[in-house]
């Protein structure tokens, strides 16, 4: 069985996708950051865990391949195809206050990931303290030689997709981010699509 949903731009999503079952992302129109977060569906304190996925995989970008890893150091998700090749984990999800801070007071009224996530995980029971660093597919986030980080031009194209595997349930919450102050989606919002197909029998 297989589910479609368009993402509208700067909007969130979230959905339980069962053990086995593929979740696909799909970026429609080209350089839109996908901000993601992965919890255990039937224990939510076990959760997407960046420090211990960057150790298990030994880098800070994901692609094919990739597993995200829960805070007890288990897999949660497995990158099984990516048409885009590399993923950012360090840059977070910004947020009214990072805004304010980088790009002046006048942003303080914009709608951001954050407030994206806490609107949808509070239809599963989730509050602040449960939100954790994030993934952010489609997200360009070169590091420098002196550990400088940028947000620049994505390296995705309209159509591009990268696929995920459950290796449990897992409940995905989505923002679909509505950033304009910087290059991560190109100043211009646009929707994507998410997939769901059921674990093969």
């Amino acid at each position: 069985m297989t589910t479609e949903t368009i993402v509208p731009a700067r909007a969130a999503w979230s959905a339980v996708i069962p053990a086995g079952g593929t979740l696909t992302i799909t970026d429609l129109h080209g350089n839109q950051a996908v901000d993601f977060l992965v919890y255990d569906a039937a224990d939510t304190a076990v959760r997407y865990s960046a420090a211990d996925t960057l150790q298990a995989q030994g880098g800070i970008f994901l692609t094919t391949g990739g597993v995200l890893m829960s805070n007890e150091h288990t897999p949660l998700m497995t990158v099984t195809a990516d048409e885009v090749g590399r993923h950012d984990t360090v840059g977070g999800a910004c947020s009214k206050e990072s805004n304010t801070l980088r790009y002046g007071h006048h942003t303080w009224p914009q709608h951001a990931c954050v407030e994206n996530f806490l609107a949808e995980g509070a239809r599963w029971g989730l509050g602040k303290r449960d939100l954790v660093s994030n993934v952010n597919w489609y997200m360009n986030v070169p590091v420098e030689s002196d550990g400088t980080l940028g947000i620049v031009d994505g390296l995705s194209a309209p159509g591009l997709s990268l696929s995920l595997r459950a290796e449990r349930e897992v409940l995905v919450l989505v923002s679909n981010c509505p950033q304009v102050n910087n290059p991560c989606n190109g100043f211009d919002p646009t929707p994507v699509l998410m997939t769901i197909t059921g674990p093969e029998t």
